[in-house]
């Protein structure tokens, strides 16, 4: 008797495969509507975003920004017992990943308290409703949803062995003297923001002439002058060719910018922040008959159908959106329409609101000012108001906020909100909800502003 034939089984309606964002939110789902569910995740649960993105991140530029806030207060009169303070790595640490354990204890307790079958091992798709797992065991399903995420990249460069990747930024217990970072998009520009605050002397590379190349021009164009005036030197259009070992120690960067060659003195750290991929090798999805991209991701149509009838995914590892929220979001939605009845539940990827925590942060819903022109061209009408927030202009800090709304026609509807500046991470939310309604800058303005706040400006536009 073949050795397949002998393997134990299990029967489920929905086997996930991957514990992120994304898959715990489908397993939630769908067993809070009845569903026996298995989830399979050989690490730790929570994925990128607990364990190596959003929520160690967030941790990381709190912290960057307690340091930045304590040297605002030195200057306006507060007498600080050390100039500029310095942060215990290790006690702040110890705080981040308690944080992180608590999350850990919190998922593995709901998914015991919903029935869920969690499996500490990886997933291999045999067919749309079989499952076999590294463990001997052969799961056979309904369905399949595939959440497995993604994972960053290490670009085919000479010497790329002498850098860490994005992830790598986590294993650190102190801030390194010179950091390079290589790449241009907003982990880059995160992480950037928060070694220069905590210590570090940050240079970034970026292949492009500006940062965030999908986000607005003007907006970007005023963050990287904050980021200049904290410290951070911006190489712009320098790809990255090769890294070097120095000869007394570190690793010297050759570029291909208008200054080409080796970069005189060496980095004690270099990361890449050059993109990521979806984790879908070895999983025989192909195999299978599930359609992958160009770039290995998972193509799914608007319903988060794939092309293998009865497997699904969701989240970075189908090459969209990659934002934890539209991970859950797609999940939900998903489950409600596979197990709750709703057949017209799906996620609308459109105005998707999102935040770039650099510093100061940036957040964006809608268009960009460069979109709407090419869709509506001469409709479109921009608002926008550049100041100092109050905090940094009583310091007489050169950091400056610009505020942001791009409006179309006569009614002035608001199909795009851009900003930047102290706070705009919790702004945001609220008016991206009037932007989804079809806000109009008419009705903004119907709205009696609160004074002094930076929001203000957006209903004063």
């Amino acid at each position: 008797m073949s050795q397949t034939a002998t393997r134990p089984q299990a029967d489920f309606d929905l086997v996930v495969i991957g514990g992120g964002s994304g898959g715990l939110a489908g397993a939630f789902a769908a067993a809070a509507r009845g569903a026996r569910v298995a989830l399979l995740e050989p690490r730790e649960l929570g994925g990128t975003c607990v364990n190596a993105g959003c929520v160690p991140k967030k941790a990381m530029w709190l912290a960057a920004g307690l340091a930045e806030r304590m040297a605002l207060a030195a200057d306006l009169g507060f007498r600080l017992p050390e100039a500029p303070p310095a942060l215990d790595w290790q006690v702040f640490i110890a705080h981040r990943q308690r944080y992180i354990a608590n999350i850990h204890a919190s998922y593995r307790r709901r998914l015991d308290e919903a029935g869920i079958a969690l499996m500490p091992c990886r997933g291999t798709l045999r067919d749309a409703h079989t499952v076999d797992t590294d463990t001997g065991v052969r799961l056979r399903t309904g369905r399949v949803l595939l959440a497995t995420g993604g994972h960053p990249l290490r670009p085919d460069i000479p010497g790329a062995g002498l850098a860490g990747v994005s992830d790598d930024f986590f294993e650190l217990t102190r801030a390194p003297a010179r950091v390079a970072l290589v790449g241009g998009g907003y982990i880059a520009v995160e992480l950037a923001g928060v070694l220069q605050a905590l210590g570090s002397r940050v240079e970034l590379f970026a292949r492009g002439p500006r940062l965030l190349s999908g986000m607005d021009a003007e907006i970007v164009t005023m963050l990287q002058a904050n980021m200049q005036a904290r410290g951070v030197r911006l190489h712009l259009e320098s790809p990255v060719a090769a890294l070097k070992a120095g000869d007394g120690g570190g690793v010297r960067v050759v570029h291909k910018g208008q200054a080409q060659g080796v970069v005189p003195e060496p980095f004690d750290c270099v990361l890449f922040a050059t993109g990521r991929r979806p984790n879908t090798a070895g999983m025989g999805l192909e195999e299978a008959g599930v359609e992958l991209g160009e770039r290995g991701e998972v193509v799914v149509d608007a319903w988060q159908d794939t092309s293998l009838e009865g497997v699904h995914a969701v989240g970075d590892v189908t090459g969209r959106l990659a934002l934890t929220p539209v991970a859950i979001a797609a999940a939900r939605r998903l489950m409600a329409r596979l197990f709750g009845g709703q057949a017209d539940a799906k996620l609308d990827y459109d105005n998707v609101p999102t935040v770039v925590f650099s510093h100061p942060p940036l957040a964006t819903v809608g268009l960009t000012e460069e979109q709407a022109r090419e869709k509506h061209g001469a409709a479109v009408k921009v608002f926008t108001s550049n100041f100092r927030p109050m905090m940094t202009a009583l310091a007489d800090s050169p950091q400056r906020s610009l505020f942001k709304i791009v409006c179309v026609g006569e009614e002035e509807r608001v199909v795009g909100i851009h900003l930047l500046g102290e706070a705009v991470d919790e702004i945001l939310q609220g008016f991206a909800v009037a932007l989804k309604l079809g806000v109009t800058r008419a009705q903004l303005h119907q709205v009696v502003a609160i004074h002094p706040t930076s929001a203000e400006e957006l209903v004063l536009l």
